[in-house]
């Protein structure tokens, strides 16, 4: 029987509930298959025929296979770990007339309000704790239905139903539940750690939806879960290079973190983390100079992060010649002012790649009097200079709480990216 792709894909993001957690995830996989982890820190010595790993900022990883001869350049694919959500802030808790306690939380990335309401949720991240004199840093997940953010109802509302505007600082706060639940999150916490509440020097931790990932539909041809952007992409770049040894270029699987909130942070994709990476691993295997640049010139990056999908309840919000559905595979994205990296030539290159591999693919454009969301692969670009192109997989109501797909469409990415990764 063939592996259920979308099945294993549901598994690791549900696994994955934070950003830091699908790095986790990541690195845990990739170091049981043979990968040796590096640090930034310390001196690389890389062999050929071995695989590496280094992280930056707990949510950021590079993964890379050096092949056994000679390298002629980097097959790159690069997606991104984190998705919208809410972010708990420091001291949280909030009492309401001394009833209902409930946590103080901002905005990341841009979301759909509206689908946050009436879910269980819990709360992830990392925490930063001191212990023996140095500062570590751990994932955490309070693992059970530990808060809501319940609705106004429609008996105090009675226009919610004519659309309505969200304050995130007054409607979208997280109820915890009575005021005698004072200081529940951080004995969680501590509780987790194992360490005393004054040990606790920092936090990155967010709010994440319980329910998890099915596969539905007439015929089970739907995907519907959380975090399906862009862990549906990092899941299917992870799993295309472990089945796949280099040849003639090293091959990388590049995770950049804040993708959500415009990349510009040290690991983000307008980092210099990429970088950095290519050029140590240059270093290492003598190829410095103009070798270096001869290994960039030669080289191709594949920018991987979800697309929009034809909506059927708003067919006239897509583009009308170029209409990707769920299920008719890779999607390459197009657009007139750059925001995606395609060009004639990489759009030839990435048909090739799954017209060799016996996969589906479908462009896509916004509407030209609709403004479209920009993602990794040209703001990566400005830091290493290659051919580039943008693809992902078709998805209803990006951005919600949960989130529509197509439950072909990850076995489809899988096996290009496995081609892209062999020739």
């Amino acid at each position: 029987m063939s592996k259920n792709w979308a099945e294993e894909c549901l598994t690791f993001i549900e696994q994955s509930v934070s950003c830091y957690h699908a790095i986790e995830m990541v690195e845990k996989r990739l170091e049981k298959n043979g990968f040796l982890p590096l640090d930034e820190k310390d001196i690389w010595k890389i062999e050929a025929g071995r695989s590496y790993l280094v992280k930056r900022g707990d949510a950021s990883l590079a993964a890379f296979r050096v092949p056994e001869g000679e390298v002629k350049g980097f097959h790159i694919v690069a997606s991104h770990s984190d998705s919208p959500s809410f972010k708990v802030k420091t001291n949280p808790e909030m009492a309401v007339e001394e009833k209902y306690l409930k946590l103080n939380t901002e905005g990341y990335g841009g979301m759909i309000y509206s689908t946050w309401f009436d879910r269980c949720l819990s709360v992830a991240g990392r925490v930063v704790y001191h212990e023996n004199g140095k500062l570590k840093s751990v994932n955490v997940n309070i693992d059970e239905d530990f808060l809501v953010i319940p609705s106004l109802a429609i008996h105090m509302n009675r226009e919610a139903n004519k659309g309505a505007e969200f304050n995130p600082q007054t409607d979208l706060l997280p109820l915890m539940g009575s005021c005698e639940t004072r200081g529940c999150l951080q004995k969680k916490l501590t509780e987790l750690l194992n360490v005393e509440e004054e040990d606790i020097l920092g936090d990155d931790l967010f709010l994440y939806v319980r329910e998890k990932g099915k596969q539905a539909g007439a015929k089970k041809e739907l995907l519907i879960s959380p975090r399906l952007d862009d862990l549906e992409c990092v899941y299917a770049s992870m799993e295309a290079m472990l089945e796949t040894p280099p040849k003639d270029y090293c091959t990388l699987c590049v995770i950049f973190h804040n993708e959500e909130v415009g990349s510009h942070t040290r690991q983000g994709a307008a980092s210099t983390f990429l970088k950095d990476t290519l050029e140590r691993i240059g270093e290492s295997i003598q190829k410095t100079g103009s070798e270096y640049l001869r290994l960039l010139a030669d080289s191709f990056m594949i920018s991987a992060d979800n697309a929009h999908a034809l909506h059927p309840n708003h067919p006239e919000k897509a583009d009308p010649g170029n209409k990707p559905i769920l299920n008719g595979g890779v999607v390459i994205k197009h657009h007139g002012g750059q925001k995606y990296t395609t060009d004639a030539y990489t759009e030839a290159v990435m048909k090739c790649i799954c017209k060799e591999a016996e996969v589906p693919y479908q462009d896509y454009y916004n509407r030209s009097d609709i403004a479209g969301g920009s993602t990794l692969g040209n703001i990566s670009a400005g830091q290493v200079s290659i051919p580039a192109v943008d693809v992902g997989l078709a998805q209803l109501a990006m951005h919600s709480a949960v989130e529509t797909a197509g439950s072909r469409d990850v076995e489809y990415l899988i096996r290009a990216l496995k081609t892209f990764y062999e020739k």
